[in-house]
C-alpha cells in the first residue's frame, strides 16, 4: 500500500510535468550527432522537441533500472544460496523425523500392569 501511494505522488507530478511540456514544446527541433559537421544529414535527425523529452526520460528509467538490477545481484545471489540451503536442511529434518517415527513405532515398550 506505501508503494502503490509513493508511485501516485511521484509518477502523476512527472507525467503532468511531462504532459505540459510536451504541449508547449512540439516545435521541430534537429539533433545532431556528428559535432564537427551538425548539417550533415546524415547523422541528423529531426522531431518535435517532446519526443527527445520521452526518450530521454525512457532512457533514465530503463538506465536506472538496469543499474540497479545489477547492484542487487549480489543480494540475489545469497538469496538463492540460502534457499537451497534452507531446502537442504528441510529436507535433512524430515528424513530424521521419518527415521525418527519408525524408530518409534518399533521400539514399542509394553506396559507392565500390576
Amino acid at each position: 500500500m506505501v508503494k502503490r501511494i509513493v508511485n501516485v505522488l511521484v509518477l502523476i507530478p512527472v507525467a503532468i510535468v511531462l504532459i505540459v511540456l510536451s504541449v508547449a514544446n512540439r516545435q521541430p527541433v534537429t539533433l545532431a550527432l556528428n559535432p564537427f559537421r551538425p548539417e550533415d544529414s546524415v547523422l541528423s535527425t529531426t522531431a518535435p522537441f517532446f519526443v527527445y523529452l520521452f526518450l530521454a526520460t525512457i532512457f533514465g528509467l530503463v538506465l536506472g533500472a538496469l543499474i540497479t538490477w545489477f547492484t542487487q545481484g549480489k543480494y540475489r545471489k545469497r538469496a538463492r544460496i540460502e534457499a537451497g540451503e534452507a531446502v537442504k536442511w528441510h529436507t535433512e529434518a524430515e528424513k530424521h523425523r521419518t527415521r525418527a517415527e519408525a524408530i518409534a513405532s518399533q521400539a514399542v515398550v509394553p506396559v507392565s500392569g500390576k
